[in-house]
């Protein structure tokens, strides 16, 4: 079984930041790549950061500058430092891990995590 837990999310100003954490456990061989997905009210998931377990990242365009995705030294964990938080950035952010375990290779997600950009 595997978990992926994301915590950071809460209330920030515009123009503010905030630091996400997504947390991989279980019976884990390898976690590969993990991305970053977003989702307003309304609107479909989106996706917008992705790091590969050797550490190469991909951002949408309107996070460019903006937003940086990392991983811990364990690679079983994924941090996305926000800055600059403007009120379109206010959805439920999900992170994605493709995991290697003793079951085989999936994809997983968490549960989720509130941002909500507001003055």
């Amino acid at each position: 079984q595997v978990q992926l837990v994301e915590s950071g999310g809460g209330l920030v100003q515009p123009g503010g930041s905030l630091r996400l954490s997504c947390a991989a456990s279980g019976s884990i061989c390898k976690v590969l790549t993990m991305r970053w997905y977003r989702q307003a009210p309304g609107k479909q998931r989106e996706w917008f950061a992705t790091i590969t377990s050797g550490g190469n990242t991909n951002y949408a365009d309107y996070v460019k500058g903006r937003f940086t995705i990392s991983r811990g030294n364990a690679k079983n964990t994924m941090y996305l430092q926000m800055n600059s938080l403007n009120a379109e950035d206010s959805a439920d952010y999900y992170c994605n891990a493709g995991v290697e375990s003793v079951a085989g290779v999936g994809s997983y997600w968490g549960q989720g995590t509130q941002v909500t950009v507001s003055s």
